[in-house]
């Protein structure tokens, strides 16, 4: 299953980029045996400043076709790191090809495009800069993989 986190701004050279890119390619390593990955990360940008809305067109047309939509969203299930990794597993098993997986911008994800997808995930109440986001989002599909692998990375 292939990974795309789609997400609304560009990520500039700096400690965040380091960390995802480490992150994802841990991933892309014990995930490829597993049929998870590989995990690229497609950035959109609304130039026009048309809000939320305008992000979710730009946001719908970098999810591949039938990809199965994920939105990060402090709205969404909170489920500890097991349950994330059975759910992956779960989604894989039953044939999903693509997985999109959406961070929304300053203002967060359109109404309409959060009523789109098929999960919604939220790492607690509080509200996170979108590019640390990026950041755990990354580990959390790395510590996924670990979990689904056996791999001793997490530790309850």
């Amino acid at each position: 299953m292939r990974v795309h986190i789609c997400a609304v701004g560009r990520l500039r050279a700096g400690p965040e980029k380091i960390l995802i890119d480490d992150y994802l390619t841990r991933f892309d390593r014990t995930g490829r045996a597993l049929g998870l990955g590989p995990a690229r990360v497609v950035e959109i940008e609304d130039r026009r400043g048309g809000g939320m809305e305008a992000e979710a067109q730009l946001l719908r047309r970098a999810v591949p076709q039938g990809a199965l939509i994920c939105v990060l969203d402090e709205r969404g299930k909170v489920e500890p790191s097991p349950d994330f990794a059975a759910r992956l597993g779960d989604w894989r098993d039953a044939g999903r090809g693509d997985l999109a997986l959406i961070i929304g911008g300053a203002d967060g994800i359109a109404p309409e495009l959060r009523a789109e997808a098929d999960h919604a995930l939220s790492f607690g109440k509080m509200v996170w800069p979108h590019m640390l986001v990026r950041v755990m989002l990354a580990e959390q599909l790395y510590r996924a993989a670990s979990i689904l692998a056996g791999s001793p990375y997490h530790r309850v």
